[in-house]
C-alpha cells in the first residue's frame, strides 16, 4: 500500500470510528473534550505507525487501546485524577496486557450505549440547543464544522464558536456522561432527534467530498435511531424519525449507476429498494400514527417517503397526497427548504409552471441564496417548460455553489444536456 492509500485509509477509517472512539474514551473519562483530544493523539499515532506497519485488522479498536494507554499515561502524571487513572488502568489491564489485545472485546456491544450516552450528554439542557446539534454532529458523525454550517445554511465560523463554547459549557457544569432518566429525556428528545436526522441526512446526501452518500453515517444514524426508539417506546416522533430513516436508507442501493453517479429519485430502478426496510419503516410508521403522532415532523417525512416506496413506478406515485402532506408539513414546521419540496411536489401534481411560480417566490428568501438545489429544481422545471436555454444557466449555478464532486457533475451534465437541447432549437424566434 503506497503513503498515499494508506492515508487515505486512516481518513476513512477516522470516519467510520471517531464516534464510537469518542464515545467509548467519554465512558471511561466522563470528559467529553478529554475524549476528542484523547482520539485525536491515536490518529497522530497511526499516522506515524500505520505507513509502516499497515492498517491493522481491526483498525478501530487499535485507535481505542493506544487511546486508552494515552489516557492512563495522562492520568499518571495527574496525581488529582488518580481515581480514574485506576479505573482506566483495571479496564485496560483485563483487556490483556500484549501490544495486540482482544480488539473485538474493545468493540463490544455496549457500544451503541456509549453512542447513546454521547447524544443525550452533548444535547444536556446547559446548552443552547443550536450548540447542542452543532457539538453532537461534531463528536457523533464526524462532521467538520463546514459540513455542519452548510446542513445548516449557517456561516462556518459561528459553528465553530458555537462547538468550542458548548465543550467549555459542558466541563463547566461538570455534566456526567450518561442517559438522562425518564423525568429529563422529554426535554431532550427533540435536540437528539434532531441530531440522528441531521447525521443520515449527510450519509444520504454528503454535502462535500468526492462520493455522493456516506453510508457509514446513515448506518450510524439508523442504528441510534432504532435503539432509541427500543428506548423510548411510548414516544411517536421516535418511530417517526425511524420510519423516515428506514424508508429513505432503503434506496441506497438505488442511487448510484455502479460508477458512483448519482440517480436522481423519479430516474431510480425501484426493483432494487430494499423491500425489508420499506417494511420496517412502514410498520414503524404505523406506531407513530397509533400513538398520536401523525402531524409530527418525522412523521410526516416520513409519510411522503412512504409515498414514494407505496409506487412500484414513479408514474403510480401519489403525488396530490404528497403535496397536502407537504402542506401540512410547513404549517408544522415552516423553512423555505420544505417549501422548495412542495414546490417540487405542486409541479408533479398540477404542471411545472404551478411548480415554478412558487419556486420563482422562494428566490428572494435570504437562506435559499448559497443553496444549490434551488437553481437545480428551476432548472429542472425550466426544461420541461421548454426553455433550456435558461434551465442551462440554473444547472451552471447549481454546480458552482456544492460542494459535493458527484452532485457538481451530475448539475454540470444537466447544464451541458440544457445547452445541447438549446442548440439543435436554434435561436428563439
Amino acid at each position: 500500500m503506497t503513503a498515499s492509500e494508506t492515508h487515505a485509509a486512516i481518513e476513512a477509517v477516522v470516519r467510520m470510528e471517531s464516534a464510537r472512539l469518542i464515545a467509548g474514551l467519554a465512558r471511561y473519562t466522563n470528559d467529553i473534550g478529554l475524549a476528542e483530544e484523547l482520539a485525536q493523539d491515536a490518529v497522530v499515532a497511526a499516522l506515524e505507525q500505520w505507513p509502516e506497519s499497515g492498517v491493522p485488522r481491526n483498525s478501530g479498536a487499535w485507535l481505542m487501546t493506544v487511546a486508552k494507554r494515552r489516557a492512563v499515561d495522562l492520568f499518571r502524571r495527574n496525581r488529582e485524577l488518580q481515581l480514574k487513572y485506576a479505573q482506566i488502568g483495571r479496564a485496560l489491564e483485563a483487556e490483556g496486557d500484549g501490544v495486540t489485545p482482544d480488539f473485538d472485546h474493545a468493540f463490544s456491544d455496549d457500544i451503541d450505549d456509549d453512542l447513546l450516552r454521547l447524544v443525550f450528554t452533548a444535547c444536556h439542557p446547559v446548552l443552547a440547543v443550536p450548540a447542542r446539534v452543532a457539538l453532537t454532529l461534531r463528536l457523533l458523525g464526524g462532521l467538520t464544522t463546514a459540513e455542519i454550517a452548510r446542513a445548516y445554511l449557517v456561516p462556518e465560523p459561528t459553528i465553530a464558536q458555537r462547538i468550542v463554547r458548548a465543550k467549555k459549557a459542558l466541563a463547566g457544569a461538570q455534566v456526567p456522561f450518561e442517559v438522562p432518566g425518564s423525568a429529563e429525556r422529554p426535554g431532550r428528545l427533540s435536540a437528539v432527534l434532531e441530531v440522528i436526522y441531521l447525521i443520515f441526512n449527510e450519509g444520504y446526501s454528503a454535502t462535500a467530498g468526492d462520493d455522493w452518500m456516506r453510508p457509514a453515517l446513515c448506518e450510524d444514524a439508523l442504528r441510534l435511531g432504532r435503539v432509541l426508539a427500543q428506548l423510548t417506546p411510548g414516544e411517536p416522533e421516535v418511530h417517526g424519525l425511524a420510519a423516515l430513516m428506514e424508508i429513505q436508507a432503503s434506496r441506497v442501493r438505488a442511487r448510484t449507476r455502479p460508477s458512483g453517479e448519482p440517480v436522481l429519485l423519479l430516474d431510480q430502478d425501484r426493483s432494487r429498494w430494499d423491500r425489508l426496510l420499506i417494511n420496517r419503516g412502514l410498520a414503524a410508521l404505523a406506531q407513530a400514527e397509533q400513538l398520536g403522532g401523525a402531524r409530527g415532523p418525522y412523521a410526516l417525512q416520513a409519510a411522503i417517503a412512504a409515498c414514494h416506496a407505496r409506487a412500484f413506478r414513479s408514474g403510480d406515485t401519489d403525488w396530490a397526497r404528497i403535496t397536502g402532506l407537504y402542506a401540512i408539513l410547513a404549517e408544522v414546521t415552516p423553512s423555505p427548504v420544505i417549501e422548495l419540496n412542495r414546490a417540487v411536489a405542486v409541479s408533479m401534481a398540477f404542471g411545472p409552471q404551478a411548480g415554478l411560480d412558487l419556486v420563482d417566490v422562494l428566490a428572494a428568501e435570504p437562506s435559499l441564496r448559497g443553496y444549490h438545489l434551488l437553481p437545480s429544481v428551476r432548472g429542472d422545471l425550466l426544461m420541461k417548460l421548454g426553455r433550456p436555454d435558461e434551465a442551462r444557466l440554473e444547472f451552471e449555478r447549481a454546480a458552482a455553489l456544492t460542494r459535493n464532486a458527484a452532485e457538481r457533475e451530475l448539475s454540470a451534465g444537466r447544464a451541458r444536456a440544457a445547452g445541447a437541447q438549446a442548440a439543435r432549437a436554434g435561436p428563439a424566434t
